[in-house]
């Protein structure tokens, strides 16, 4: 190769090199006028987070953690994440069932004897990918007169188990808490150990989660975000009782929390890739038609791409992850305000990056 040769395609890779720097640099910069424009700093915010390739490109805070006392949000801030945390039920089924403790063919009625089935078959798998049929306990008629009231796993099944199915089985996929509430129980059930011990003890503590646990009204949280909702004016969120989200939607954590629980899945540091990969199908209905759910996470593909998400919503919160495994993508938003959703702005974030 001669001298002028060698420059020049030096002069190309540098070039090239300095394009792409340029472009990431420019999308940097509008994710994060998108944010700003959303998360105003006199108002409830959040915080965002984009790792690629396990490594983090992007991480911020917007608005306000505290209103009344008019705190900024900082980026170790800890949130109620809501229905992410079926995430984390779903893994811990899992997890079980490496260690032979359950089958996910099993019936609910061999961990819940008497449990009114009406003859139906419902198993574990159904609870995991809302095929169950169950009636959703957060739309059953007297759910606003236990919302403060501290229940056992067994008393919060008590009150939606004698609701009529909405579907045989299989049949729909219908979204429902009831399964999630259901699979925690079975978890208590099979260990002996609290569904609250067990995700903090072999999971959060594994995994040096340190910001992550389950929520405590009376507890001190260090760098708890309150949360809000917006009724003509903000207003501070509605107090319920933990117990009644609790493996469908109680959990808290923070963004870097949340990064080091998407390494661990993608790392199969909980579970085998074998049994990863059954969190990750697109589960079918009887009739063969996909679902685009796997256990605790919406599964899809778009335009090719394979999509991996979940959000959630607790009153005063509302979070939204997604992941783009082909990309080694991973976008998590959580914000203090019910009003104010990140999930859409999370996606194009996600589409965004990978454009990139």
């Amino acid at each position: 190769m001669n001298i002028y040769l060698k420059y020049l395609l030096v002069a190309i890779t540098i070039s090239s090199f300095n394009t792409q720097s340029i472009c990431h640099a420019q999308n940097l910069a509008k994710i994060d006028s998108l944010l700003q424009k959303k998360y105003p700093s006199n108002a409830p915010g959040a915080t965002f987070l984009i790792s690629k390739n396990g490594n983090i490109i992007y991480e911020k805070a917007f608005g306000l953690a505290n209103l009344e006392l008019n705190v900024p949000m900082k980026t170790n801030n800890v949130f109620e994440i809501g229905s992410m945390t079926k995430q984390f039920t779903a893994i811990s089924i899992l997890m079980l069932m490496e260690k032979g403790k359950l089958d996910l063919d099993d019936e609910i009625t061999k961990f819940i004897p008497g449990y009114p089935t009406n003859g139906n078959k419902i198993t574990i798998h159904h609870l995991l990918t809302h095929t169950s049929g169950i009636k959703n306990f957060t739309s059953v008629k007297g759910l606003n007169a236990i919302a403060k009231k501290d229940l056992s796993p067994s008393e919060l099944i008590d009150f939606f188990k004698d609701e009529p199915i909405d579907f045989i089985p299989g049949e729909k996929f219908k979204y429902n808490n009831s399964g999630y509430v259901i699979l925690g129980h079975i978890i208590e059930k099979t260990t002996g150990m609290s569904y609250a011990d067990f995700v903090e003890k072999q999971i959060f503590e594994k995994l040096e989660m340190t910001a992550s646990q389950y929520a405590s009204h009376r507890e001190v949280i260090q760098n708890r975000a309150s949360g809000y909702h917006n009724g003509n004016g903000y207003i501070n969120s509605r107090a319920i009782s933990y117990t009644l989200p609790y493996s469908s939607g109680a959990l808290m954590s923070n963004i870097n929390d949340m990064l080091k629980w998407q390494e661990a899945i993608k790392n199969n540091l909980l579970i085998s890739k074998k049994t990863t990969e059954k969190a990750f199908t697109n589960y079918t209905l009887n009739n063969g038609e996909h679902i685009n759910y796997g256990y605790g996470w919406h599964v899809k593909t778009i335009n090719g791409v394979t999509v991996r998400e979940h959000g959630g919503a607790i009153f005063g919160f509302k979070s939204m992850g997604v992941s783009l495994p082909d990309e080694d993508i991973y976008v998590i938003g959580l914000n203090n305000c019910d009003c104010n959703s990140p999930t859409k702005i999370t996606r194009r974030i996600a589409e965004l990056t990978a454009n990139n």
